[in-house]
């Protein structure tokens, strides 16, 4: 998802502006229009918005934490949270990191999200984690929508069940958390899941009654393997993630939290919800 920022969103007077990390993707932009939607600050930062913000780039993270007091906190897949920038923030004043980070990383041994727990946890200054679950908008914004237009996904999950949410969920959750007084949800984890529990194939069902077109379902290891070979991925990093999605099947079916209804006070959006309002598979 792609969107224009001016340099800084103004909604209460004099409030110190909440800087918004990967502004134009998925989950900063989200969060970004509910905070504004909130009547909040907000100071949108990413590579190509008015006050840029680069991970590889540390001449742009002062500039971006200036005058900041509480920001969301997230990096690209793949990428580190840099323990320099975490400390920057700590030292020009930021008072709250709300960090996106994942379910079960533990089990899965997800070490760039462990380690970016633990950098915000060290820091010296207020933090929250949010660990979510499977996104939805995986299926439209994200790695399955070829899958989706192909009419077919492996993946090795076989009918383990899993708590997909809703991005829109994901950033209300947010918006909620960096709006609030300003101890009243610091030092704490929050699990961030939608209202089910769904397999892989209810999904994959759910999409084809959407699309009007069958939608296949994998949830083998040997497919997984076999499509991601096709790819030309290397082995080494098929056979990891592979391992990965061993434990978390290990874990067993994922159960619903009540994190989005207890502190929105509206109901998570549904599986079927996201996907009646998609255009993406049109």
């Amino acid at each position: 998802m792609r969107a224009t920022h001016t340099p800084e969103t103004t909604g209460v007077p004099d409030a110190p502006p909440i800087l918004v990390l990967g502004a134009t993707g998925s989950v900063g932009g989200r969060l970004d229009a509910q905070l504004r939607s909130l009547g909040a600050t907000t100071r949108p930062a990413a590579r190509h918005t008015a006050i840029p913000f680069d991970w590889d780039d540390d001449s742009t993270w002062e500039p971006a934490l200036r005058g900041i007091r509480r920001m969301f906190l997230m990096a690209p897949d793949r990428v580190p949270v840099n323990p320099g920038f975490v400390a920057l923030a700590a030292d020009l004043g930021v008072e709250h990191l709300l960090l996106l980070s994942s379910r079960a990383i533990e089990v899965i041994g997800d070490q760039r999200l462990l380690d970016a727990e633990d950098t915000v946890k060290e820091s010296g200054t207020g933090w929250t984690i949010l660990r979510a679950d499977w996104f939805d908008q995986n299926f439209d914004e994200g790695p399955f929508l070829d899958s989706v237009h192909a009419q077919e996904l492996a993946m090795p999950m076989g009918d383990c069940r899993q708590t997909f949410v809703d991005l829109t969920d994901v950033a209300a959750v947010a918006a909620v958390i960096l709006t609030a007084p300003a101890t009243e949800h610091l030092r704490r984890t929050y699990e961030v899941t939608g209202p089910q529990a769904l397999t892989f194939a209810e999904v994959c069902a759910i999409i084809g009654d959407t699309t009007g077109h069958p939608f296949k379902f994998h949830g083998d290891p040997e497919s997984y393997r076999a499509a991601h070979t096709a790819f030309g991925r290397p082995v080494e990093e098929i056979e990891r993630e592979l391992t990965a999605y061993t434990a978390l099947r290990s874990l067993g079916d994922s159960k619903p939290a009540d994190t989005v209804p207890r502190l929105t006070g509206r109901p998570a959006r549904t599986f079927q919800e996201y996907a009646a309002g998609v255009t993406a598979w049109s």
